[in-house]
C-alpha cells in the first residue's frame, strides 16, 4: 500500500500526519505545490518522497499524486489529518493473509477543533473512500471536489477506526481558507456553466447555519460551535454571492 498526501505550507501540521502513517507503508508520497515554510524538508526528514507539482486544483493534484505511487492500493490522507492508532491497526490487519476483499474502504473522518484533544463523541463525521485500489478507482478531475470515482460499480466496505481532522487552526485562518475556497467554487460553477437561483441569497446564510449547527452538530461545542457554524454559513453565502456577481459582470460584456 502507498500513502499519499498533498501539501502547501503545512510545517505546523505535517509531522503528526506523517508520523501516524509512515509505519504503514514503504512508499510515502508527499506532493508539494510550492510551500515556503519548510514543509518539504520536514517531510523528507520523516522519510517521505517529496515531489513538487504546481497547484492545479484539489482533484487534479490528487490524480497526479496517485500516478506517483508505486503500489496498487492507495491510502490518501490530507495534511491536516491524523490517522488514529485504532485505524492504523485496522489497516494493518486488513492487509494480512489474503488482503483486502473490497475495491475501496470508507473511512470515518472526525473533526477536532481548537481547544479539543479528541473528537467529540457526538460530533459530526464524514466517511469518504480514502483507501482504494488504483486499478478500480481514481480521484475525480475537479478543481474543488476530491472524491474517488470508480469506473464500475465497486464493492465498498467501511472501516471503524477514524481519521482525526484538524481543519481549523483558528477562526481567522478558517475564514481566510473558506473565502479562498468560495472563490474556487464560484469559478467552478462558471466553468461548468451551472447557474444557481439568485433568490437563494436570502436563505443561504440562515439555512446553512442551521445545517452546520444542528445537522452537522456544531452545537455540541457550545458557544464555539456557534462561531464555527457562522463561518460555514458565511462561506456558503459567499459562494453564492460571488457566483451571482460573476454573472452580473458577464452581462456587462
Amino acid at each position: 500500500m502507498s500513502v499519499f498526501i498533498i501539501v502547501f505550507n503545512e510545517a505546523d501540521r505535517i509531522r503528526a500526519t506523517i508520523e501516524a502513517v509512515r509505519d504503514l507503508t514503504d512508499d510515502l508520497v508527499v506532493v508539494d505545490s510550492g510551500s515556503e515554510d519548510g514543509t518539504q524538508a520536514i517531510a523528507e526528514k520523516l522519510g517521505a518522497r517529496v515531489i513538487h507539482h504546481a497547484w492545479p486544483g484539489y482533484g487534479p493534484q490528487k490524480r497526479f499524486a496517485e500516478t506517483q505511487c508505486r503500489h496498487n492500493w492507495l491510502l490518501n490522507v490530507d495534511a491536516d489529518e491524523v490517522v488514529s492508532p485504532t485505524l492504523a491497526a485496522e489497516i494493518r490487519a486488513l492487509f494480512k493473509g489474503e488482503g483486502p476483499k473490497a475495491d475501496g474502504y470508507e473511512v470515518p473522518i472526525a473533526e477536532i477543533f481548537p481547544g479539543e484533544r479528541e473528537p467529540h463523541p457526538w460530533g459530526y463525521t464524514l466517511a469518504p473512500v480514502r483507501l482504494y485500489r488504483f486499478d478500480r478507482g481514481r480521484y475525480v478531475d475537479s478543481t474543488v471536489h476530491d472524491r474517488v470515482h470508480f469506473a464500475k460499480t465497486p464493492t465498498l466496505a467501511r472501516l471503524k477506526g477514524r481519521i482525526h481532522h484538524y481543519s481549523v487552526r483558528s477562526l481567522g485562518d478558517e475564514i481566510a481558507k473558506l473565502n479562498a475556497y468560495s472563490e474556487q467554487q464560484a469559478e467552478d460553477l462558471e466553468i461548468r456553466g451551472k447557474t444557481l437561483n439568485s433568490w437563494r441569497i436570502l436563505t443561504e446564510f440562515p439555512l446553512n447555519f442551521l445545517k452546520a449547527y444542528i445537522f452537522r452538530r456544531h452545537f455540541v461545542r457550545g458557544l464555539y460551535g456557534i462561531a464555527t457554524a457562522t463561518n460555514y454559513a458565511y462561506f456558503r453565502f459567499l459562494r453564492l454571492a460571488k457566483h451571482m456577481e460573476r454573472r452580473r459582470m458577464r452581462n456587462l460584456r
